[in-house]
């Protein structure tokens, strides 16, 4: 993952990039090697922290990069398919559409007017990414065989894709080339299935919860920001 990364920066930098800020956004944020990581950019490590996987997105930044990204969960032939989290969240809906972690974390970008650029993974997250983001540069480093399964790229040959696409990206970028940012219209309407009805019972506690049936919860949001800290806060809940 830190090679992974260090080949973005690198090519985010050779693009035209003054700046880099790195967020660990996988599991408990603590993946990421900060001692060999480009001593150019700068990490957010640990959890929680207040916008998690796209910490940083709200600090004057002005485009995204997401490397090492799944498919959402359901997804077919895609590596570790989840939303964010697989021991809770059986699917997730965006004002009724169905949404993943690429379109959350975009979403939340795009609160601060910020586009997501590239993005990294396997073939079916990339062509999920690119179906809701427009024509973004995308880097599909394994070819997913199923959950568990793929034809994978070396790492010298996938970190030198992420760089040549993370170096178009940014030069696009500052070309005023790239695709504009993900607004969600407001109010948002956050939908999830839980895996057991159980953990719909626990999520009817959130102030404005309303069950639609066995294991689906739909609330209403103000914006973006407020969805985003339920779905957080439900994948907590729900586990128990």
């Amino acid at each position: 993952m830190t090679g992974d990364v260090n080949a973005a920066i690198r090519g985010a930098y050779d693009g035209g990039a003054d700046q880099v800020v790195v967020a660990d956004g996988h599991a408990y944020g603590r993946n990421i090697l900060v001692e060999e990581l480009d001593p150019r950019a700068v990490l957010n490590s640990g959890s929680p922290s207040p916008l998690s996987m796209v910490q940083g997105c709200q600090t004057g930044t002005s485009a995204a990069m997401f490397v090492g990204y799944h498919a959402r969960v359901g997804s077919q032939v895609a590596i570790l398919d989840h939303t964010w989290s697989s021991s809770s969240i059986a699917n997730m809906w965006l004002n009724g559409q169905l949404t993943g972690e690429t379109g959350m974390n975009a979403a939340v970008c795009g609160h601060f007017g910020v586009p997501v650029i590239l993005v990294s993974g396997d073939q079916t997250v990339c062509a999920e990414a690119t179906e809701l983001l427009g024509p973004i540069e995308t880097v599909v480093v394994k070819q997913a065989s199923g959950r568990m399964a793929a034809e994978c790229l070396s790492p010298e040959v996938a970190r030198r894709n992420i760089y040549e696409a993370a170096k178009l990206a940014a030069s696009r970028f500052g070309a005023g080339l790239a695709s504009q940012p993900l607004r969600i219209q407001t109010p948002v309407t956050l939908t999830l299935d839980v895996v057991h009805s159980e953990m719909a019972d626990r999520l009817e506690l959130l102030q404005g919860a309303r069950r639609l049936e066995g294991k689906r919860i739909e609330i209403v949001a103000e914006d973006i920001l407020i969805a985003y800290r339920l779905l957080r806060a439900a994948a907590v809940l729900a586990r128990g």
